[in-house]
Parts: C-alpha cells; structure tokens; sequence
C-alpha cells in the first residue's frame, strides 16, 4: 500500500468545542444542531490545511500531469477544494464505490458503481478520499487501478479513524465516532456541513 498524504493535527490539541449551529450551507441551523455534539475541525481549520497540501502535491508532481481522482460522494467536497488550490495541470475523473450503505460500518464489501472514463495507463494517479475507516475501499481502488497500467498511484485523504484503520496512511486522526461534514455523511445527509462535527448517537442507534 502506497503511503498517503493527508493532514495532520497537532498533537495534544482539543476538538474545537463550539457551537455546531454555525458554517451550515443551505440548511435551516435549528433543524441541524441536536443531531451533532461538538466540532472536531473548523471551515478554517480544514481550508488552511487544504491550501498546504495542494502546495506539496505540486510540489511532488512537479512537471507531470496527474489524474485526480475522486471517490464519491463523499470526496467531491475535498477534490473541489483540493483542485482549486493547486497550479500544476491535473485531468480530473471520479469512481463511485459502496460498501456502506445507508449504515454506520462498513459492510466489508466493496462495489463499483461509477467507473473511471479516463484511460490510466502509464499515468500518475492520485486517489482523493475524504476519510479512511476500515482501509477497504482504499486497498481495493489502489490495486484495481494500478492492475490498469497505471504509473504510479497514490492516496491523498483528509481524515482517518486509527482504531478502524487496517492499511498505513499519514492524515489527521480523528475519534472512532460518526463524523459528518465536508463530504462525510449519515445516510446521504450532513455533506454540506462546512465543519467536520460528530454525529449525536440517537441519530444513528
């Protein structure tokens, strides 16, 4: 498994305890706010990482030209993001995958239901996931794309659970709780939280 790029919070800081009624896109607060407990990561917090990680991906794919690709839905928020901070050119593709469903865990089987239309052969392929729980999903895009030929792959991913994760990756730790928020969901709702918040357990028990 390729080692992967993410950020990473400081150690010994606190989740931001704060209000969760605030940085909602399109949504009524009050109808929100008692579904969440506390803020693990700001708008801010998340842009200004953000900002530095497209900085060392340019870095690193100096002079190439590497297919994003984003893994929906949950990425779309980050590869939106991701994309628009970075200077290098970049072609840009998208692979829907379950293995979820409308549950809190992983199922343990992974399935394609969008694949790649870009042809990866002999390409730089940077895979851009929002978290990684179990490390499934993520060692089965990496080897399915790289048995098509690809030149190199690699995972860029903001969030990653330690106490669920079962494949090496460097990102920002957050608790073995329901998150939701930047492009992490609860049965298709909460994407649209700028923050990144756990979910209060009677939303889901």
């Amino acid at each position: 498994m390729p080692a992967g790029l993410g950020p990473r919070r400081a150690r010994g800081t606190d989740p931001v305890r704060r209000s969760c009624c605030t940085n909602l896109v399109g949504v009524d607060a009050a109808d929100i706010s008692a579904d969440l407990e506390h803020v693990l990561h700001t708008a801010d917090q998340i842009d200004a990482r953000g900002t530095e990680l497209a900085a060392l991906i340019d870095a690193d794919y100096a002079g190439r030209r590497p297919v994003l690709v984003g893994v929906l839905n949950g990425a779309m928020i980050v590869m939106s993001d991701l994309c628009r901070a970075m200077h290098c050119h970049v072609e840009v593709d998208w692979m829907a995958v379950s293995s979820y469903g409308s549950g809190t865990r992983s199922s343990g089987v992974v399935r394609i239901l969008k694949d790649l239309t870009v042809d990866v052969a002999g390409r730089d392929v940077l895979i851009v996931e929002d978290i990684i729980d179990t490390g499934l999903t993520l060692s089965y895009l990496v080897h399915n794309i790289a048995t098509r030929g690809a030149a190199s792959v690699r995972v860029v991913t903001m969030f990653r659970k330690p106490e669920a994760l079962n494949a090496p990756a460097e990102a920002d730790e957050i608790p073995d709780e329901f998150v939701v928020g930047y492009g992490l969901d609860y049965a298709g709702r909460y994407r649209n939280l700028r923050d990144l918040a756990t979910l209060a357990p009677h939303v889901y028990r």
